[in-house]
């Protein structure tokens, strides 16, 4: 008889390439992972793993094994789901992330909403960026992902997981409010060849997202603070050091000394949640979606359209 456990293990070491890759996914240690291995080599009396460098690889038999265990853990997977889904209860653990301005403008409206419909489910939350909590749903490690991509640039997403639209989030770009475009009805992006940029993490999607951005306008970014957090790169506008992208979710109240201008070339991120297709069937997966979705909803029909051309627009507070 193949134990569970050791599968599981088998599959993360497929997936993630390393010992190492696999404890951290499965939170043990490696010489936790190298023990179940050992066990799982003794169970099925071949050699599943091979030296290579300084790090090891599947031999044949552990590729067909690892092809297996990762049928087996989805058909257990979707047995869970389908439990839960015959029981017909919204309960148990839910494990969500979300990127940073999403945590802040759209989980605490969803998650209470979500928690006084169903207290008996317990919600477990956090900020990762869009590809870390990605991977974290497809290891397991979260059940829903809230993550984004941008107008011209899509996520791509690994097989067998599922989407369903959040809201679409418009975005201006933030200025001092000295910067001489700053009374302007609208800019173009390639009105800022001088300027610092305030971006995201280098290697993040976002970052990557604007540095394509404004090449595709014939701008060359000069990329000079980097911060994960909307309010934290509105903050650095405030202080004269630069310019930001700012997405209407999650960035209120706006910094003094900051004004908002909406771009020609309209700019709209596309917020959606993820979660396991083996999943689908589950309860709590359904009430979460459900309660994002109607979140968005609300916070989309909140968004103030940007202002005409030629209308009085709001001078910044002092």
């Amino acid at each position: 008889m193949l134990n569970l456990e050791r599968l599981r293990t088998l599959d993360a070491l497929a997936r993630h390439g390393s010992v190492s890759g696999a404890a951290e996914a499965l939170h043990i240690t490696t010489s936790a992972v190298s023990q179940q291995m050992a066990k799982l080599e003794r169970e099925v009396g071949q050699q599943l793993l091979a030296k290579h460098g300084r790090g090891v690889r599947l031999t044949d038999a552990g590729r067909l094994l690892a092809e297996h265990a990762a049928r087996i853990l989805s058909q257990v997977q979707l047995a869970q789901s389908d439990l839960e889904a015959q029981r017909g209860q919204v309960v148990g653990e839910l494990r969500l992330s979300a990127f940073p301005t999403a945590a802040r403008g759209l989980f605490p409206l969803a998650l209470s909403a979500l928690r006084a419909e169903h207290p008996g489910l317990r919600l477990r939350s956090c900020e990762l960026e869009p590809e870390g909590g990605i991977r974290a749903v497809v290891r397991g490690d979260l059940d829903l992902a809230v993550v984004l991509d941008w107008y011209n640039k899509p996520l791509p997403l690994p097989d067998g997981l599922v989407k369903a639209p959040i809201l679409d989030d418009p975005a201006d770009v933030a200025l001092p409010a000295d910067h001489p475009l700053a009374d302007r009805d609208e800019v173009d992006l390639a009105e800022f060849p001088d300027d610092e940029w305030i971006t995201w993490g280098e290697g993040e999607f976002c970052h990557e997202w604007l540095v394509f951005t404004l090449r595709s306008r014939g701008v060359e970014p000069i990329l000079g603070h980097r911060a994960a957090e909307t309010h934290t790169q509105l903050g650095l506008v405030s202080a004269g050091l630069g310019v930001c992208i700012a997405p209407l979710l999650g960035r209120d109240p706006m910094p003094h000394g900051v004004v908002t201008v909406p771009l020609r070339q309209r700019i709209t991120r596309h917020v959606y949640v993820v979660w396991r297709a083996d999943a689908d069937r589950r309860p709590s997966i359904r009430a979460a979606v459900r309660a994002l979705r109607a979140a968005g909803e609300k916070i989309g029909a909140s968004v103030t359209p940007p202002p005409a051309p030629g209308a009085t627009r709001t001078p910044p507070a002092p």
